[in-house]
């Protein structure tokens, strides 16, 4: 389904050619579309999937029994399994009342902050990401280690060895990488969900260029790691569902060096510089609030 997608764009035009994936280095998926009316049934705690039966789950509540299913995908990530059901349902919407916009700036330090003067933090930096980070690298020169005393034993013996317990350290480096990655996905999922019962009018953010900041090799792992793609689509996403206004300002709009008090432009303000000293009003505040209060400012943008 997936590769037939991927050349129905391609043939249109709006994507290019597809590329090979290898199945080892992919989550493995099946599709199963609906058949029959017996087809994805669900239950409290089981599921009939398609020419396999029910299958009982290991955590139940998340999926809506109630609903009229279209298809479902079944997804193999680091030796565990999951369901994945496309349902149609009708959306509650937000009906309270809109209050004016806001303007957030997302980086490094902090995940993104409002210029209403929240902040979240960097989920990166605290004890718990930083104690799993550390276990991964452990786990990953094991790994390393083993395979490098695979080629020496191939070479002793002239001929192919057995890989013994290499495949079981490859899934404990695998089910590290998902801890993480569920860690940072949840964690966006509720800075949206925040943002979104703030009911603004308008949310205006920066259309960062990501590709160009992963160039840099002194910011491309922290950048990777804010997963910033993922929370705007995300942001988009849910906005379109509150009837929220999402703006783009351009990204060469210099929002950091603009002052938020007067529009003095810095020109000579630094990366290192996180507290924004205007040169013409004394104003003194902080670099990221600064910047998202002009980012809600901003006259010239898009819509997404």
């Amino acid at each position: 389904m997936n590769g037939e997608k991927a050349f129905k764009k391609f043939f249109k035009g709006e994507s290019r050619f597809p590329k090979f994936k290898k199945k080892k280095k992919q989550d493995v998926k099946a599709y199963f579309p609906k058949n029959n009316k017996t087809d994805w049934t669900i239950e409290r705690h089981r599921v009939k999937v398609p020419t396999l039966g029910w299958i009982r789950f290991k955590e139940f509540g998340y999926i809506p029994v109630n609903s009229m299913v279209k298809s479902g995908t079944i997804s193999q990530k680091s030796d565990r399994y999951y369901v994945s059901i496309l349902v149609e349902e009708g959306i509650k919407v937000n009906d309270k009342a809109f209050s004016k916009g806001i303007g957030i700036d997302a980086g490094l330090k902090e995940f993104a902050v409002s210029s209403n003067g929240n902040s979240k933090k960097n989920i990166n930096k605290t004890a718990k990401v930083k104690k799993i980070e550390k276990k991964l690298k452990r786990e990953q020169r094991k790994l390393s280690r083993k395979y490098e005393s695979l080629k020496l034993r191939n070479k002793k013996m002239k001929g192919e060895v057995t890989r013994q317990n290499i495949q079981k350290q490859v899934v404990k480096v695998q089910k590290l990488h998902q801890r993480l990655t569920n860690i940072r996905t949840d964690y966006i999922n509720k800075v949206v969900s925040d943002l979104i019962n703030q009911k603004p009018r308008f949310i205006t953010i920066e259309d960062l260029n990501i590709k160009g900041m992963m160039k840099n090799r002194h910011l491309a792992k922290s950048v990777s790691q804010q997963k910033f793609y993922e929370f705007r689509t995300k942001l988009i996403s849910k906005a379109k569902q509150n009837d929220i206004e999402i703006r783009l300002a351009d990204r060469f709009y210099a929002s950091s060096k603009i002052c938020s008090c007067c529009g003095y432009i810095k020109k000579d303000l630094k990366l290192s510089d996180r507290v924004y000293k205007c040169d013409n009003c004394n104003a003194s505040i902080d670099r990221d609030l600064n910047a998202s209060i002009n980012l809600a400012n901003a006259k010239k943008y898009k819509t997404a």
